[in-house]
């Protein structure tokens, strides 16, 4: 705790102090560009890895960055994507899985649960995911179905966000785009799901961000060679196309 209280006095001394208008002008209401919608890791940061300033991501932090089905859940993962779409109106939602996550980790694993009944219950909200990689993926080792798991988690969240209706409706106006990264805490890089490609790809430079909302599935089999980092990665349906 010194080191937290260590920052405070810091952060008011260093940062408040000599930008007091800004922080002052904060008061007065946000206007988020994006919608964040990531893990509970205290290794992934979002306002660092994106270097932004306070009100411009709203995020939404939970073990595993799951969206449950609009109605599968009464916490409040639906409020936050509903405030954040239909009243802050944002123009983007970017749904950021991380490499060693470990409720994925816990999801391919479910006796490590046995002693966690609340994770265990949370983590039913990803048994779609658990099953795409048992039903789906039985041939590959437990090292390469864990880094392929990360990935077809993040798909079924955007999946899972097309439930929502203020989504729903943004996106049949074309008002909103969806993304799905992953974070490398190794390298610090991000890969985005592509749909022309239909697998990860660095999100380097200029590089524009392409929507990742589908018009069909966005999950199925495993692409031998394709990789974000140096696993399989998973791939879009032959319909699939930007929205």
């Amino acid at each position: 705790m010194r080191t937290l209280f260590a920052g405070l006095h810091q952060f008011h001394k260093e940062v408040f102090e000599k930008e007091r208008i800004f922080f002052e002008k904060l008061s007065s209401g946000q206007k988020p560009v994006a919608l964040f919608v990531g893990c509970s890791d205290s290794r992934v940061v979002p306002d660092l890895i994106m270097m932004t300033n306070p009100g411009e991501l709203f995020i939404l932090r939970n073990a595993g960055n799951i969206v449950p089905p609009f109605g599968a859940s009464t916490g409040g993962e639906a409020a936050t994507i509903e405030f954040a779409v239909s009243a802050l109106g944002v123009s983007d939602i970017i749904v950021c899985g991380h490499s060693q996550c470990g409720a994925i980790k816990a999801l391919l694993d479910p006796k490590s649960t046995e002693k966690l009944p609340m994770v265990r219950q949370w983590l039913q909200h990803a048994e779609t995911t658990r099953r795409i990689m048992e039903e789906n993926y039985p041939e590959l080792s437990p090292a390469e179905k864990y880094e392929v798991a990360i990935q077809e988690h993040v798909l079924v969240q955007l999946e899972n966000l097309q439930t929502h209706p203020s989504v729903a409706v943004k996106l049949q106006r074309n008002q909103i785009a969806l993304h799905g990264w992953i974070y490398q805490l190794e390298t610090g890089q991000v890969h985005a799901f592509s749909p022309r490609s239909g697998i990860f790809e660095p999100l380097m430079g200029d590089k524009p961000m392409e929507s990742a909302a589908l018009a069909g599935p966005v999950t199925s089999n495993v692409l031998p060679g394709s990789s974000a980092g140096d696993s399989p990665s998973p791939a879009a349906g032959d319909n699939a196309s930007p929205t």
